[in-house]
């Protein structure tokens, strides 16, 4: 999974994974997200700086205190529903520390706990 050449920096070894299902599926996560955060931030009016789709380890999305809002690319490989749950619990940040998820999705939970059981970095995704 992971190439065979390593970069050294200081004392640690990082490894990079190979980068053909990422840019493969890249723009097809970035339209999805910026698709479903217009249709979802019409609830809520919030304002982003800037969306990134990145190839997280471990995690399916993040929000920075800039109003940076980052993806996970594997979000186009995921059922809607779950997609939807990402997108409006990242965009919810950008509200308040404390989620407002529930306002759009009241089965929030559930869609949560099914994220947590396939994991960010399932191999099963692609």
């Amino acid at each position: 999974m992971f190439l065979k050449f390593r970069l050294r920096r200081g004392r640690k070894t990082i490894r990079r994974r190979p980068a053909g299902k990422y840019l493969k599926y890249k723009e097809e996560a970035r339209a999805l997200v910026r698709a479903r955060l217009e249709y979802f931030n019409a609830e809520y009016g919030f304002k982003w700086n800037r969306i990134a789709i990145k190839d997280h380890k471990s995690r399916w999305g993040s929000c920075s205190k800039k109003g940076n809002l980052n993806f996970n690319y594997r979000i186009a490989l995921i059922a809607p529903h779950l997609a939807d749950y990402i997108v409006v619990h990242e965009l919810c940040h950008l509200g308040e520390l404390n989620h407002l998820v529930e306002r759009s999705m009241p089965d929030w939970r559930k869609r949560r706990d099914e994220l947590m059981k396939i994991g960010a970095n399932t191999a099963s995704l692609i």
